[in-house]
């Protein structure tokens, strides 16, 4: 049998989940044309039946069931593994995966790629040494890095000191077909609000520290505090696992608002979700480039995100929607406010979103850009 020309992309991250940064991968898995390159998915913990997002059948799925801790201990697996497989490219993504690199320069990988895609509780704002330090550490094994915001690109060129020639930034893409404005006033499925009677602001999304969704609640239970007529037409919907959902109920309960919010746990149906949302709000202490934001902006939803990370690369002030301050109960508040007040204007926000999105992060242009970066690297280097 003739061996497969196609060269092989290996995409390593620490756990294959629901998530953004695994959304990605699916995405760019998916919509890669196939005659291109060949893909693995190799999880340094595990792979779990997210996996099934990935529509193509010749896909390898690896998981290390690797426990806390460094990587080294995993180098001699991790050489035999891709002598064996012989890819054309490691693609690791964040700092949790960054170690990879230096296994694949060993096993002779052509390129090692590694992506920023954004940042954890521990480095919220990018000022931890020791990680500027690792990325310089293992910055000689790396061929070329991704960032996947401009926040991120200069927080690789400084303070880390990656040269400019070794970074490039690439958006996220969002499927606009797979989410897209509603047409007429669509009823979630399960949910116990109706729509135009009642004010559907919410979020999608892990519910753990990093997104702080107990911000949206308490920003709820504060907004009818300052307005109780509001409680006739405000409703809260947050959908999405994690811890923060039970402290978030907690906050509900506890204000006597448990029955104007409703908090489902995960779902599968998310475009319907957000169609069926008045406005889309996104509260985190920390961001890359927010897939639920994009996803947001093309189902034609308003949005009102913290001022963090990318989300200011999407979210255009006044035009798109509205950013608040990180942790600022009474700035989200006044924005719950005055988008319930103003259903024309959150409108016209949706449809200016939806124009971006077609505009500046189609699926299509995030695709080209890495299979162009891919073929580029690999055009000035020996195949393995």
């Amino acid at each position: 049998m003739r061996a497969d020309a196609r060269p092989l992309v290996v995409h390593v991250m620490y756990r294959f989940d629901v998530g953004g940064l695994e959304n990605g991968v699916v995405n760019l898995i998916n919509r890669m044309p196939a005659d291109a390159y060949r893909h693995a998915v190799l999880a340094l913990t595990e792979v779990t039946d997210f996996r099934r997002r990935i529509a193509r059948d010749d896909v390898e799925f690896i998981s290390l069931a690797k426990p806390p801790g460094h990587l080294w201990w995993l180098y001699p697996r991790l050489f035999r593994l891709f002598r064996q497989l012989r890819p054309a490219i490691v693609h690791s993504r964040n700092l949790a995966a960054l170690e990879v690199a230096v296994p694949a320069w060993a096993a002779g990988v052509p390129v090692r790629i590694h992506g920023e895609h954004g940042r954890d509780v521990g480095d919220l704002k990018g000022l931890n040494k020791t990680y500027q330090w690792l990325r310089r550490l293992y910055n000689p094994f790396v061929t070329h890095f991704i960032a996947l915001s401009r926040d991120l690109e200069n927080y690789l060129l400084d303070p880390v000191g990656i040269a400019r020639r070794k970074v490039t930034q690439i958006y996220n893409g969002v499927d606009a077909e797979r989410f897209h404005p509603a047409d007429g006033l669509p009823i979630i499925d399960g949910c116990p609000f109706r729509r135009p009677q009642h004010w559907l602001v919410g979020t999608v999304g892990r519910m753990q520290t990093v997104k702080d969704q107990t911000l949206l609640a308490r920003a709820f239970v504060r907004a009818l505090e300052r307005e109780p007529a509001l409680r006739q037409r405000l409703r809260l919907v947050m959908v999405g696992e994690g811890p923060l959902r039970a402290q978030a109920q907690e906050m509900l309960d506890a204000a006597g608002v448990a029955d104007l919010a409703w908090l489902p746990g995960e779902r599968h149906d998310v475009p319907d979700i957000l169609r069926g949302l008045d406005c889309f709000v996104l509260p985190s202490l920390a961001e890359g480039i927010s897939n639920t934001i994009l996803e947001a902006m093309a189902s034609g939803l308003p949005v009102i995100a913290t001022r963090v990370g990318g989300n200011p690369e999407l979210v255009l002030e006044g035009e798109t929607g509205r950013l608040v301050p990180v942790g600022d109960v009474e700035a989200l508040a006044s924005a719950l406010i005055d988008d319930a007040h103003a259903p024309e204007a959150d409108r016209a926000a949706g449809l200016a979103g939806r124009w971006q999105v077609e505009r500046r992060f189609s699926m299509d242009s995030m695709v080209a850009a890495y299979r162009g970066l891919y073929d580029e690297l690999l055009a000035i280097r020996k195949p393995v």
